[in-house]
């Protein structure tokens, strides 16, 4: 298989970035060291290459109902500008993808999909479309940076010209971002911070990288590698799809209920869901502070000595000094305070189900 590239690539191999193939991309897992990355997006202002996502384009007079037969959510309730977050299901409930979704007009719909998923998701869309509305994979015609950080909005601002001040959370304002037109610069993210993401034209991606790190240069801008993305996003409990949501999960014991709205009407995956609500979910995704050791993706879960459920993401948490994990336990262990045990490569550690968010930014 050919590795890609994003159109930052030499970017990140002139400032040093130790380079991993990362699901088929060439990608920085890191630049300068994950700590010191981490530290540098919440205390400062990050920037992230997260152009190996993908877009997928829903064009024409009922291009909202398509997107709303495949997603959970009701995308029939957001205004033009307006972002929402939400999953993709398949027959059995399972999570396709979870996906941002972009209301550019009232017949024009963007979807932000995950890297991996590029292809997969595209060939879903194209097999689950009753109405046949026009879908578009324009992946490659994008380029993506997200500007994470206290001090990222003053960033955009002074590249868009104009206060983002209206644009709030999950918003999103249209136009020319550092002199280049076309650009989508929306108040959303994976770190916890405040910040931006911005879909440009791939050919435009020399300018907007210019643009963005000369004005950060004034707010100390770091460029933030893959390693430090998934400590900030694990700090959230942001999921990780491949990681804690796949194809045999569903959004209800994912803890994604709030983006499933089963009252809206009928979509793919909704009668699966909605016998799980009915019966009650069997296990859910808890947030857990691990004591000692730094649990990891895959090592079990115990419960006064035998096996209930496995850690789907670990990792110390930097802003916390404290060691955390996500991880799928029965329903009945799922409550803040129970008392676990985590099986580290045959070493049990103590572990106890904690409220989430790990971490809240302080601004």
């Amino acid at each position: 298989m050919t590795i890609r590239r994003t159109p930052f690539h030499e970017y990140h191999r002139d400032a040093g970035a130790k380079l991993i193939d990362f699901g088929g991309w060439e990608m920085p897992v890191q630049y300068k060291g994950i700590l010191e990355e981490h530290a540098a997006c919440r205390e400062r202002v990050g920037c992230f290459d997260v152009s190996h996502m993908g877009e997928v384009r829903f064009r024409g007079p009922r291009a909202i109902d398509a997107v709303n037969h495949l997603v959970t959510n009701d995308v029939s309730k957001l205004a033009v500008d307006q972002a929402m977050y939400t999953a993709m299901c398949n027959e059995r409930g399972g999570i396709v993808d979870d996906l941002i979704v972009y209301k550019l007009a009232e017949e024009d719909v963007l979807i932000c999909v995950n890297a991996a998923n590029r292809a997969k998701d595209y060939a879903w869309m194209l097999a689950h479309n009753p109405l046949g509305v026009d879908i578009a994979n324009e992946s490659d015609i994008w380029a993506q940076l997200a500007i994470q950080g206290r001090h990222a909005i003053a960033i955009g601002e002074a590249l868009l010209g104009r206060s983002l001040a209206g644009v709030k959370n999950y918003w999103f304002t249209q136009g020319s971002f550092a002199g280049v037109e076309g650009c989508i610069l929306a108040r959303t993210g994976y770190t916890g911070e405040d910040g931006f993401e911005v879909f440009l034209p791939a050919g435009a991606a020399d300018i907007v990288w210019t643009a963005i790190h000369e004005e950060g240069a004034n707010y100390g801008l770091a460029d933030i590698g893959l390693g430090a993305r998934d400590t900030l996003r694990l700090e959230m409990k942001y999921c990780l799809y491949g990681n804690d949501i796949t194809d045999d999960t569903n959004p209800l014991e994912a803890g994604l209920g709030w983006v499933t709205k089963l009252e809206k009407g009928d979509f793919v995956g909704r009668d699966a869901i909605l016998r799980v609500k009915e019966a009650g979910v069997s296990r859910r995704l808890v947030g857990i502070e691990v004591s000692e050791r730094i649990a990891r993706q895959h090592h079990a879960v115990l419960h006064q000595g035998a096996v209930v459920g496995e850690v789907t993401s670990g990792s110390r948490a930097p802003s916390l000094g404290k060691n955390v994990a996500i991880a799928y336990v029965p329903a009945e262990l799922s409550k803040a305070g129970t008392a676990l045990q985590i099986d580290v490569r045959g070493k049990t550690a103590e572990a106890i189900v904690v409220k989430t968010p790990f971490y809240t930014r302080p601004y």
